[in-house]
């Protein structure tokens, strides 16, 4: 594993082709951090579902909002940090995907699958407008 830090930020268009792009450049920090393919799993579906959630709902596809995107790995972590230009989501008021009927429906397990996979999640509200939802994955040290 390389020692020094290392960042990738973007600029991405609210499609689909975007959530690929960012996926495999998660990915690739991840690799060279060391992370093993458990953790490349669980980091890609949290990208993925992140950057869904950001062209679906925040952005709903419009070509003139843009995510913007940053990966950034650390002998210690990777972070990720996808910010939209939606109208933004109470965190609180999200639904759990594992109560009664929630269990059928078809959306609303990103926020759950992000917790679950990641070992910190953090959303913020951004100005004027969107949503910042940072995702961190500690590399685990082997003695």
């Amino acid at each position: 594993m390389e020692s020094q830090s290392k960042t990738i930020n973007q600029v991405l268009d609210s499609t689909l082709d975007s959530v690929d792009q960012a996926e495999r450049a998660a990915l690739d920090l991840a690799r060279e951090a060391g992370f093993g393919e458990e953790d490349l799993d669980r980091i890609g579906m949290s990208v993925r579902e992140c950057m869904v959630t950001a062209v679906v709902h925040g952005n709903r596809y419009s070509s003139h909002k843009k995510i913007q995107f940053s990966v950034s790995r650390t002998p210690e972590q990777l972070t990720v940090q996808i910010a939209d230009q939606g109208e933004g989501f109470d965190p609180g008021g999200v639904p759990d995907p594992l109560s009664g009927d929630n269990l059928l429906r078809h959306s609303g397990r990103g926020i759950f699958l992000m917790k679950a996979f990641m070992d910190d999640l953090q959303v913020r509200r951004l100005e004027p407008a969107g949503m910042e939802i940072t995702l961190i994955k500690k590399v685990q040290k082997h003695s």
